[in-house]
């Protein structure tokens, strides 16, 4: 005969079993692009490891004094041009200056251009471009033309003329200054990239039938675009400011390299490329470390962008 209490008890198990069954195959909240896209991002390495080195070079660039016990400005001419060693890692320069420790203080100087450049570029790029986008037409038509004229700009040629032009012979403007214009010029001559994706964007999204309705109940046209189409059109601006952050950090240096951009007293990674171009051959290593470290912080900023840039394209998928 079969016993009472295991027939309760199987038949309390299966009314549990069949909660929990419910409960799984309910209804369920839907996730988020964003959400979606974070546990996308966590399962790919290449986002893991890029993260890690800007975590680490941000560290470096908020607190440096935790990975150098020496100041940038600490100088020995009796070491100069020595290379690496125990008591200075990456050598010194022809000056005496620890290579380490420039390097290290360095990074600050660079992570500003690069994170100021990329936040002036995308304000005005996405202002203008959903501006076009949303009106159409006559405006559309004037901005992007407008656009297309500093499009038009060579980068390297540009900055020349905009930074020689603040800057008139016998100039000494300080840090602070410097970096300004370092940051508006890149500006300058980058918007129109984001203003392009922002426009493209804004186009698809102003004839979706939330935008519509959102019109047809009378909203303005402010409630419109920072309501409904800013949140929905900034995911594409965001992934190329990823990328143009790191690319901007590259320019900086570039500049820096050809004279015009960040210079003395600024400490920058472009400023210690460039005091090290005349001698490379003596002493390599004023010129290979700083430049290892621009390298591998703009090849994480790349691989950054195009992880999100996946996750957030169901497409690729």
């Amino acid at each position: 005969m079969t016993d009472p209490n295991l027939v309760g008890g199987g038949g309390a198990d299966a009314a549990e079993l069949s909660r929990v069954d419910d409960s799984a195959t309910g209804p369920q909240k839907p996730r988020s692009l964003w959400s979606d896209a974070w546990r996308q991002l966590r399962r790919k390495p290449a986002f893991v490891i890029s993260s890690i080195i800007i975590l680490l070079v941000v560290l470096i660039a908020v607190v440096p004094g935790l990975f150098s016990s020496r100041p940038a400005g600490y100088s020995d001419l009796a070491h100069a041009n020595e290379g690496p060693s125990a008591d200075a890692w990456f050598g010194y320069d022809n000056q005496g200056y620890d290579v380490y420790a420039r390097t290290i203080y360095g990074a600050r100087a660079s992570l500003l251009v690069g994170v100021f450049s990329t936040l002036l570029t995308v304000l005005i790029g996405s202002v203008v471009g959903i501006i076009a986008g949303y009106y159409g037409r006559i405006v559309d038509s004037l901005l992007s033309r407008f656009g297309d004229i500093f499009a038009g700009l060579p980068f390297v040629l540009g900055a020349i003329v905009i930074l020689t032009t603040f800057n008139a012979p016998g100039s000494n403007p300080g840090p602070v200054t410097i970096i300004v214009q370092v940051v508006v010029s890149i500006a300058v001559l980058s918007w129109p990239v984001a203003m392009r994706i922002m426009r493209s964007a804004t186009l698809v999204a102003k004839q979706l039938d939330y935008v519509k309705a959102a019109r047809g109940l009378g909203a303005s046209t402010p409630r419109i675009i920072f309501r409904h189409l800013l949140p929905n059109t900034i995911a594409p601006v965001l992934v190329y400011a990823t990328i143009a952050l790191g690319a901007f950090i590259g320019a900086e240096a570039t500049l820096a390299y050809l004279g015009i951009g960040v210079r003395p007293p600024v400490v920058s990674w472009g400023v210690m490329i460039s005091d090290a171009r005349d001698y490379f051959r003596n002493a390599p290593h004023m010129l290979l470390f700083p430049g290892a470290f621009v390298t591998f912080t703009v090849l994480a900023f790349v691989m950054l962008g195009d992880g999100i840039r996946d996750a957030l394209d169901p497409k690729s998928r």
